[in-house]
């Protein structure tokens, strides 16, 4: 299969027997997943397809513990979160394992030496091309701490007093606000939701949508598609003594029952890629997941096609809140 990512194109060309290595963080690419070894990855559509081509996939954070000749890491858009997963790496190998590092240009990928210098690690050019670059280093066996790369702050919004928030390079927003969650708990104040009930996160990020509702007494779940976001959430209700379920999920994939609300602030891109796949989902498929009379609350950049969405699902929608970056839209499942 031809590769279809600049990335593995370069890694297509390379001599390197790769049988039995470990691709971590990878994109989807069907090159990769039609090939050999096992992927580590907190992106659980990645997960999903390789293990849908019989290959061994791993979503924990915690790092596999199966032998491996090698690994290739995927340079990810954040530099912390790169150097996240190199430490991850460097402790869960043995010491000389080959760990090869490739990313665009875009992407940061020349920040790499620096990065690899400054955690005493050895760094060598392999190849560059489509606008790419392929490094490597060696494993050295190194300690690591459980808790590496999270951290904490205080925020305050709208409608409750100050919430603390944990966070990791792996989350959206990392260590602050988003301008459109904030509209979007304004929002919510403004415009109260209906009677509490149950509410769905969907896309929850650092968690701080599902502590905000569970500190208003709504029951909440809370999803991401990222392993690190749903640490995060965890971490966000326990830090604020709240109570909510914290799933993993593709949309609604991994996700039970119906709801008298669904709030979320839906991400429309995959690293660099705009991706509307996902959010378009949310919303086609609200309904179903929705009690007569229940509603969908989300926020979006206002450039967005998703007014012709809610309408196909809904037929109608309110926009609650505009500031020209961001509207904060709501629908209605009708009542029978």
């Amino acid at each position: 299969m031809t590769p279809q990512t600049p990335p593995c194109e370069l890694l297509a060309r390379q001599d390197a027997d790769y049988r039995g290595w470990l691709w971590v963080a990878p994109p989807r690419d069907g090159w990769l997943e039609s090939g050999e070894g096992a992927v580590w990855s907190a992106d659980l559509s990645v997960c999903a397809a390789w293990a849908a081509a019989g290959r061994p996939a791993h979503s924990s954070l915690v790092p596999p513990t199966f032998a491996v000749p090698g690994a290739v890491l995927f340079w990810p858009k954040s530099h912390a979160l790169g150097a996240w997963w190199l430490e991850a790496l460097c402790g869960a190998l043995p010491a000389g394992t080959p760990i090869q590092v490739v990313g665009e240009t875009q992407g940061g990928i020349r920040r790499v030496p620096k990065t690899l210098a400054a955690m005493a690690l050895a760094c060598r050019k392999l190849d560059n091309a489509r606008r790419c670059t392929l490094f490597e280093t060696r494993a050295d066996d190194r300690a690591t701490v459980p808790d590496t790369g999270w951290t904490s702050f205080e925020v305050a919004v709208a409608g409750v007093d100050g919430l603390t928030l944990a966070t990791h390079p792996g989350v959206f927003g990392h260590g602050k606000l988003d301008d459109g969650t904030r509209l979007l708990l304004q929002a919510l104040v403004d415009s109260p939701l209906a009677t509490q009930g149950e509410a769905l996160d969907i896309g929850c990020g650092d968690g701080i949508i599902s502590a905000w509702l569970a500190r208003r007494g709504w029951q909440v779940t809370a999803s991401d598609i990222s392993a690190f976001a749903v640490e995060a959430a965890r971490r966000s209700l326990a830090a604020n003594g709240l109570r909510g379920q914290v799933c993993q999920s593709d949309v609604y994939d991994g996700v039970d029952g119906v709801f008298q609300a669904i709030v979320s602030n839906p991400p429309f891109h995959q690293e660099r890629a705009i991706d509307y796949d996902p959010t378009e989902r949310l919303i086609r498929e609200a309904p179903a997941r929705l009690q007569a009379g229940g509603s969908l609350t989300l926020v979006a950049n206002a450039f967005l096609p998703y007014p012709d969405w809610l309408t196909a699902a809904f037929g109608s929608f309110e926009v609650l809140a505009d500031d020209r970056r961001f509207r904060v839209y709501r629908a209605f499942k009708r009542r029978r």
